[in-house]
């Protein structure tokens, strides 16, 4: 939904930049900004700057930026809309509803009665947990040495062994039938009615990214089966959307993801310090599930089960992720079974170490394979080479291939001519076509763009302008917002030029009105440009008056530079080489 411009601005100047951040990011004043490591990339230095003056947000490390919807944006994930309700509701700012028809409106009305019906069992399940129904729950908990604060973190319940006691609390709450019944938390049939799904169970709340309950799994207690049960797909519950933990693991702060294959796995890892581990609901990765770990992260690291049963998925999950295009590595839990029990035998610093030391997912995947073939003997060791160049046919991309039969060729021993030239061969075979790369020659050296100087001269000047702004009557007369070559830049320009015509410029709003991150990022470089510390007065005027010159003598040459220029171009250079003339003479004065 689309808000007014002057709601979305009242919200944002109600959200103090400084004090938002500072709930995500432990900032410390140094001059007139904040600083404190970038939760968008691990760091051990603080580059990661907050202006109270202008109100954005700027890391000079990774380039992150914006204002402080941007910022919400980001580490939320959430959609500018999502971010400009969640501040909205933060300081109490009314937003118009969105208008529905009468039809949408009963289903959004059901969809938010569910996650409701929901949340209150999620209540009821904690609570019996640490009463008297709950006891054998609770001791099997402590069993696996989960602690009291790493049970609460995760919500983790009881279902007591009678048939309707979920039932029975949730129609005290006053939740119809009809609603209890598409909850996902009750059996059907027609001869007895409703019975709870679950009951003595240990209970784990499935969550959302917001960290909404949306369904649970169950642990038995005895023998029964399944051992495992979760809720079937609701309205609100899609397993193959969803991710295990991922509502904890988005903020972790780590550059990837840790897969894991159940509910305990997960829960053991974050309460050893590894917060970045998630699991799929089921142990096949769906293309959905992929795609929604794509949004966070462009690399993960498979933690399954080191049994036969472990190892299939894991072969099976990384081709998933890999076609989304994710790189993948697994970690060795040997001589554990999963991550749960590795960690209690041999702490979080030795699985750090598996960590640092995981497999690429590629070599795991021949190592499998080599499983079922004698490499030792010459017609083995070749079946499985013919097998591993099939294998190297599945990189679409061409640079990636050839790394791979690079490394492919010299951890068996072979030439990198032999093992290109069977996969050449291989793909012949098959029908297809195998494109050599054109590589570049060797000694050409990247040459800096001479249009990165003028483009920080460009940055220097808006930056001046929005801490002090009275320098723009110095400037009117001989420089105007085209004369700014970046179309960022230029349009930036064209705002603030407008607004210092009223007397005051705002970078935040600036910011806020670019739609493309990538736009938001470099409007918020523009405003942290660096002005090279302070300088008197004379040193002031000589250094505006070189950046004017700079900037216009630039847009000149671009505009002399076209080869087909309009009338109104030929014009505007005529008019622009006037001004030049007149620039060069002129001498600024900033009284």
């Amino acid at each position: 939904m689309r808000y007014p411009e002057e709601l979305v601005e009242e919200v944002r100047l109600r959200n103090d930049i400084v004090d938002v951040v500072g709930g995500y990011v432990k900032l410390k004043r140094q001059g007139s900004s904040y600083f404190g490591l970038c939760p968008f990339h691990n760091e051990k230095s603080p580059s990661f700057s907050v202006s109270p003056s202008k109100q954005i947000f700027y890391c000079f490390g990774c380039g992150a930026g914006g204002n402080v919807f941007n910022f919400i944006q980001k580490y939320e994930n959430y959609t500018y809309p999502e971010a400009i309700k969640y501040l909205a509701d933060r300081v109490g700012v009314k937003l118009p509803e969105a208008e529905y028809s009468k039809e949408q409106k009963a289903r959004e009305e059901k969809r938010l009665r569910i996650l409701e019906a929901n949340r209150e069992a999620a209540k009821f399940f904690y609570y019996q947990l640490r009463s008297k129904p709950g006891e054998e729950g609770l001791a099997y908990l402590k069993g696996r040495q989960l602690t009291e604060e790493t049970m609460n973190k995760f919500g983790l319940g009881f279902s007591p062994m009678t048939s309707n006691a979920c039932i029975n609390y949730l129609r005290s709450k006053g939740f119809t039938d009809e609603i209890i019944r598409e909850s996902g938390l009750v059996s059907f049939d027609e001869k007895r009615g409703m019975t709870d799904k679950f009951w003595n169970r240990v209970m784990y709340p499935i969550q959302d990214v917001n960290h909404k309950v949306i369904g649970f799994g169950g642990r038995v207690m005895g023998d029964a089966k399944p051992k495992y049960l979760n809720s079937p797909e609701t309205m609100i519950f899609d397993k193959g959307r969803t991710l295990y933990g991922l509502n904890f693991a988005r903020t972790s702060r780590k550059d990837h993801l840790i897969l894991c294959e159940g509910y305990m796995d997960v829960i053991a890892m974050h309460q050893a310090g590894f917060t970045e581990a998630v699991a799929s609901l089921g142990t096949a990765l769906t293309v959905t599930n992929a795609n929604l770990i794509k949004r966070y992260t462009a690399n993960v690291y498979l933690a399954y089960d080191s049994d036969g049963a472990g190892i299939s998925a894991a072969l099976r999950n990384m081709r998933e992720l890999r076609d989304a295009g994710i790189a993948t590595k697994v970690i060795n839990m040997e001589p554990y079974k999963d991550p749960d029990e590795f960690i209690k035998n041999l702490g979080a610093e030795e699985f750090q170490k598996r960590i640092d030391e995981a497999e690429n997912s590629f070599f795991f995947e021949l190592r499998m394979l080599e499983r079922d073939y004698d490499l030792t003997d010459p017609d083995g060791r070749t079946r499985f080479l013919r097998e591993a160049a099939g294998k190297l046919l599945g990189f679409e991309e061409e640079i990636e291939r050839e790394n791979y039969i690079k490394a492919v060729a010299e951890k068996y021993g072979l030439t990198y001519e032999a093992m290109k030239k069977q996969v050449v061969s291989l793909a012949a075979k098959n029908g297809g076509e195998y494109r050599p790369i054109e590589r570049p020659k060797s000694g050409i050296n990247r040459v800096t763009d001479p249009k990165d100087g003028i483009k920080k001269t460009q940055r220097t000047l808006l930056t001046w302008l929005s801490e002090e702004p009275s320098i723009y009557k110095v400037i009117k007369p001989y420089i105007t917002a085209k004369d700014f070559t970046e179309p960022v830049y230029r349009q930036v320009a064209e705002w603030m030029f407008e607004d210092l015509e009223k007397g005051s410029a705002n970078p935040a709003v600036y910011t806020g009105r670019f739609e493309e991150e990538e736009q938001q990022r470099v409007c918020a470089e523009i405003f942290n440009t660096s002005l090279d510390g302070e300088i008197d007065r004379a040193e002031s005027e000589k250094a505006l008056h070189d950046i004017v010159l700079k900037i216009k003598t630039a847009a000149n040459e671009a505009l002399a530079a076209k080869s087909s220029p309009s009338i109104t171009e030929v014009m505007a250079a005529l008019e622009g080489k006037k001004a030049l003339e007149e620039l060069k003479n002129v001498r600024f004065s900033l009284n």
